[in-house]
């Protein structure tokens, strides 16, 4: 009797079991949309011969939208693709506008998730950044066209949290920090470099399938 009465209570323990898996089994494949914030670290090398102080070439910030598509590996070992269109900026110097150009900036990055089955799943992620440099259309007054480098390879680093408000479905808020950087030339001659490397903070939705 006692053999019938456990054996009774394992099968009971199992039905109720399944649905609470079914619910926390999540699916290899992640899609997350974001409306992200680009704030430019904004530093820049002097240009003597034109009287140009330190960090005064700076980059407008800017809001947009992308979209990242993440796969896991294990429960807590994902990759993640961070895609966007080209992002159009401004480029100023000394205050003043001097120009525009596109950037895109596709992100490849390596994640750890601490509490990969949790309703709030913190994670941490590194990885490396490809920006393609195009449009730049610069020019300052007395020297001419400024052209800036065709694309640029940088580390990127970052941390965020997924919060599960129902099954397969997540809020998110993500922070990165992206290295990005360009030459700047005039009449082929290298007379600057800007080091762009912006903060990106992202909040979003996600969908786990």
């Amino acid at each position: 009797m006692r053999v019938f009465r456990s054996s009774l209570l394992l099968a009971g323990l199992l039905a109720v079991s399944q649905p609470l898996a079914a619910q926390t089994d999540d699916g290899s494949w992640m899609v997350r949309v974001r409306a992200l914030s680009l704030t430019a670290a904004n530093k820049s090398d002097a240009i003597p011969s034109l009287s140009v102080a330190a960090d005064k070439i700076t980059v407008s910030d800017k809001i947009f939208p992308e979209i990242d598509i993440s796969y896991f590996f294990t429960k807590r070992i994902a990759a993640e693709l961070v895609l966007t269109y080209p992002q159009k900026h401004d480029v100023e110097l000394n205050d003043t506008k001097i120009g525009t150009f596109y950037q895109l900036p596709p992100t490849l990055l390596a994640q750890y998730h601490f509490l990969p089955t949790g309703v709030i799943r913190p994670y941490v992620g590194a990885g490396v950044n490809f920006t393609l440099i195009t449009k730049d259309e610069i020019s300052v007054t007395g020297v001419g066209p400024l052209t800036l480098s065709d694309a640029s390879v940088g580390a990127a680093g970052q941390v965020g949290v997924d919060v599960r408000v129902r099954p397969g479905q997540f809020l998110n808020l993500d922070v990165k920090k992206v290295m990005i950087g360009s030459d700047v030339k005039a009449g082929g001659n290298k007379v600057s470099q800007v080091h762009v490397d912006p903060w990106l903070i992202s909040v979003g939705y996600g969908v786990r399938f």
